[in-house]
């Protein structure tokens, strides 16, 4: 499920940032961005990640902005001695006599000045935590309230499939009666009504009305419809179990289509299959 959440804290020594991006995906996808004084705590981080979020393409980035001189470089007073016994000793050889330019020369060497990088205590580790969890909380909260528009959404899909389910019931009317007189009409127009046997007629006509009956695939889909809200309301994470319901819903309204020969009741078919597509794709993004 997509989610967000930011949180920034001041220390001492500098200003942190942790900042949570997330979207929908089957497993636990996590992509840290870390400075270098965090990451020894990868680990922990990404385990407190998978923990609270358990599934998604997930993003994490902490920055931190130096409140104080700690990253200002250092002389390096060592190198910048030796840098300088080492140009006097051939300068002389050289007859060169130009003391206040070697110290210019050595600054622009390397190694003379260095970055102090100081590790990470336990305490700053403890509020460093304590910031990524204020920032998965805020992602969980980001995640709730869009789960709550789903919810919405998918209660409305399916109560309209419902309710074209119903509207079957009022198109389909006598639509039985209707495909026997046209067999009828039509195989008596091709060998005559006197050469029709009304009992071999009648009895091929169940076979084939039977197989046109869509009774059963109508309570079949209002059970699994009524499923799917009573499963929605359950407590738990229930993202799969919506999936496999709904694509149990697709098997009983393909089902229909296919024995509706009846133009009224596949433009009811494809409304349905329409409301169907929105609750799949909305159920992929459920944990």
């Amino acid at each position: 499920m997509t989610g967000y959440g930011k949180a920034m804290l001041e220390t001492t020594h500098r200003k942190i940032t942790v900042e949570i991006k997330s979207l929908n995906s089957k497993q636990a996808d996590v992509n840290t961005k870390l400075p270098w004084l965090f990451k020894e705590k990868e680990l922990d981080i990404r385990n407190m990640v998978i923990r609270r979020l358990e599934r998604g393409k997930i993003d994490l980035t902490i920055s931190f902005d130096a409140m104080d001189e700690e990253q200002v470089p250092v002389i390096n007073r060592n190198n910048v001695r030796n840098y300088m016994n080492q140009l006097r000793e051939i300068s002389g050889e050289l007859g060169i006599n130009n003391e206040q330019e070697l110290l210019a020369i050595v600054m622009r060497l390397p190694e003379t000045l260095r970055t102090e990088k100081p590790e990470l205590s336990d305490e700053e580790w403890q509020k460093v935590s304590g910031l990524v969890d204020n920032a998965l909380t805020m992602a969980d909260i980001y995640r709730l309230e869009e789960g709550r528009a789903m919810e919405t959404d998918l209660v409305k899909s399916v109560n309209r499939i419902l309710g074209y389910l119903e509207d079957l019931g009022a198109v389909e009317g006598d639509r039985l009666t209707r495909i026997r007189e046209k067999l009828m009409t039509s195989l008596g127009d091709t060998v005559g009504m006197e050469n029709i046997d009304k009992n071999r007629f009648e009895q091929e006509l169940i076979f084939y009305l039977e197989k046109l009956d869509i009774n059963e695939e109508k309570v079949r889909l209002r059970k699994h419809c009524d499923y799917f809200l009573e499963t929605m309301a359950a407590d738990g994470m229930h993202g799969k179990m919506l999936n496999f319901i709904s694509q149990e819903m697709g098997r009983e309204i393909n089902t229909i289509g296919s024995k509706a020969n009846d133009a009224s009741m596949q433009k009811l078919v494809v409304m349905m299959k329409d409301e169907l597509e929105k609750v799949k794709e909305l159920t992929l993004n459920i944990l």
